[in-house]
C-alpha cells in the first residue's frame, strides 16, 4: 500500500513515518512526501527510506494508493483532499477535517461523488483513556452532561481555535454523539468556554490558552443520573498510533469508521466558537 503524505511541518508526520516505514511487518508505507526541498524534509526522507519529494500533492495522483493530510492549518486540507477523492483515492485528514463547514462539506461531497472513503479525527478520540471515558458513559445512568477540557489558542496562526480545539470538540462528539445545537461562548480569563446540547446532553468545552511553559492536560467529566466519571486523557509517545491503525483498517476494508455527520459535527461547533465576538 503506497501512501503519500502532505503536511510535513506537523509532528504527526514524523510519528506516522516512523510507525509505518520502520515496521518491517507493515505492508503500508509512506512512499512520497509533499513539501519544499529543505533540511526537515530531507531528514524525514532519510528516516523513512523515502525517495520521492514533490512540491504539490496533485503530482502524485495515479502513483499512490492513499493520501494522508497532516497540515497544521485546516484551511489547507480541502485543496489537498478533494483532488484525490475525485480521483477515487482514499484520504485521511489528520485533524481538523477543515477550518470551515463549507470546506468540510466540500471534502465530504467529493468523497460521496466517487464513493471513496475519507476520514478525519483527533488522535485523542482513539487513545486508551478516551476508551475508558466512552465506557463510562454506559455506567452512569442516563447521560446528563459532559465537560471536556483541553488546550487551544484562538490566536493560533493555524486557523485559530481549530488547530487544538478539535481535540476537545472531537472527544466531546465521541462521548455525546449527535447533531450539536447552537453554541454559546464566553471568555473567562484565558479560557474560552463553549456550551451546546448534543442529543439532549449538555456539553461544555473549556479551551484554555497555553502559556510559553506549558498547557492544561486533556480531561473529561461525565455526569449521569446515577453517577459520574472524571478522568484525565494522557497522550504517550505513541498517541498517534491508534488513529493510524483506524486509517489502515479503512484501507483494508474500504469502510470509513465515522459517518459524515460525525465528521462534520466538531467543525460546526468550532466554527461557531471562532465566529463568536
Amino acid at each position: 500500500m503506497r501512501i503519500a503524505l502532505v503536511g510535513t511541518e506537523n509532528s504527526h508526520a514524523t510519528h506516522i513515518i516512523h510507525h509505518l516505514n520502520e515496521d518491517p511487518s507493515s505492508d503500508a508505507r509512506i512512499v512520497a512526501l509533499v513539501g519544499a526541498d529543505d533540511e526537515h524534509n530531507q531528514q524525514l526522507l532519510a528516516a523513512g527510506g523515502i525517495t520521492q519529494l514533490v512540491p504539490t500533492s496533485t503530482e502524485l495522483i495515479g502513483s499512490v494508493d492513499a493520501l494522508i493530510v497532516t497540515n497544521r492549518d485546516g484551511a489547507l486540507h480541502r485543496e489537498h483532499a478533494v483532488p484525490f477523492l475525485d480521483a477515487g483515492i482514499p484520504v485521511w485528514v489528520d485533524k481538523p477535517l477543515a477550518a470551515s463547514t463549507a470546506d468540510a462539506r466540500a471534502i465530504l461531497a467529493a468523497a460521496n461523488r466517487t464513493s471513496t472513503p475519507v476520514t478525519s479525527y483527533s488522535a485523542v478520540r482513539w487513545v486508551a483513556d478516551a476508551d475508558i471515558l466512552a465506557q463510562g458513559t454506559q455506567t452512569v445512568g442516563d447521560l446528563q452532561a459532559i465537560t471536556v477540557t483541553g488546550p487551544a489558542d484562538p490566536a493560533s496562526e493555524y486557523s485559530g481555535i481549530f488547530f487544538y480545539g478539535i481535540h476537545a470538540a472531537d472527544l466531546a462528539q465521541r462521548l455525546a454523539p449527535g447533531e450539536p445545537g447552537p453554541v454559546s461562548t464566553e471568555q473567562v480569563g484565558d479560557t474560552v468556554i463553549a456550551r451546546y446540547r448534543s442529543n439532549g446532553v449538555a456539553v461544555t468545552l473549556q479551551l484554555v490558552k497555553p502559556t510559553d511553559t506549558g498547557r492544561v492536560p486533556f480531561h473529561a467529566e461525565i455526569v449521569g443520573r446515577e453517577g459520574l466519571v472524571s478522568h484525565d486523557v494522557h497522550l504517550d509517545a505513541d498517541y498517534v498510533v491508534p488513529g493510524l491503525k483506524v486509517f489502515l483498517d479503512l484501507l483494508a476494508t474500504g469502510r470509513a469508521p465515522l459517518d459524515d455527520a460525525t465528521l462534520l459535527a466538531p467543525i460546526t461547533v468550532l466554527e461557531q466558537i471562532s465566529a463568536a465576538p
